[in-house]
């Protein structure tokens, strides 16, 4: 291949961290080519040489299925979505998701249909375009049965929002000590109480930490929703469309960060 080719080739590898693990992998196998073939003396050291270069692939295969397992939605670059054709592939991931999880609930049945679907459009359409800060697009989930809200995380993941989650109180707060997040989901009942939302939302306002917060449990009386906000929360909802709009409003939300606002 002619230099410049491979420059631009190059070039656009490195758009995605896809790309620049590849780049790094060519460049490991170049330079140890390049030892084996114009080294001298070789003879004692052929045999490790060996073994990396059997061995690294190995690695590189395993950190990778670590990487698509645990951090998929971190393997995009920005340019990725800025063409149309994969702007709507992450927006058609998104709705079913969002689709999947809304008729998860007993009786949601009745008020599924074009009404249900204009809402999870209108909801897709709130997401922040452009770049953000990273903690803008991280949000921190608290639930000691996670497995209750895979198709909800799955369309978080597909708009590039990572979601981290939190078991427990406790385990919440030691998260919010080192990270910063633009948005913090809770259940109500756990293993800790009954009203375990409220008491994680009470410790949070009393030590100054403003994060917005939703709660995200399997009541939507108007009751629980004002005294949510009497608490000091964001929201209150049982239907998945309605947390993702209410998401969405806080990312858009300006809270008094230098820059421009990411809507």
């Amino acid at each position: 291949m002619e230099p410049h080719r491979f420059a631009e080739s190059a070039l656009g590898f490195t758009r995605s961290p896809l790309g620049i693990i590849a780049l790094f992998i060519v460049l490991v196998y170049g330079f140890a080519s390049l030892v084996v073939g114009l080294g001298s003396n070789l003879a004692e050291r052929v045999v490790p040489l060996i073994y990396f270069m059997v061995g690294f692939p190995v690695l590189v295969f395993f950190g990778f299925l670590w990487l698509v397992a645990r951090h998929h939605n971190k393997l995009y670059g920005p340019a990725d979505f800025e063409d149309e054709e994969n702007f709507l592939r992450a927006q058609v991931a998104t709705a079913a998701s969002l689709a999947a999880a809304s008729i998860k609930h007993p009786g949601d049945e009745a008020d599924a249909g074009e009404s249900q679907v204009n809402t999870i459009v209108e909801t897709l359409s709130m997401m922040p375009r452009g770049r953000m800060e990273p903690w803008r697009q991280r949000l921190l989930w608290v639930d000691d049965h996670p497995e209750n809200n895979i198709f909800e995380r799955r369309a978080f993941a597909a708009q590039g929002i990572d979601v981290v989650l939190a078991r427990s109180t406790d385990e919440a707060l030691r998260l919010l000590e080192s990270r910063r997040y633009a948005v913090i989901i809770s259940d109500m009942g756990r293993r800790e109480g009954p009203r375990e939302g409220y008491a994680l939302l009470e410790r949070l306002r009393a030590r100054g930490d403003t994060t917005p917060f939703l709660i995200y449990a399997g009541s939507n009386r108007l009751e629980h929703k004002q005294e949510a906000h009497r608490r000091g929360a964001q929201g209150s909802t049982n239907r998945v469309e309605e947390l993702f709009r209410l998401v969405m409003e806080a990312l858009c939300r300006d809270r008094d960060v230098p820059g421009p606002r990411p809507c």
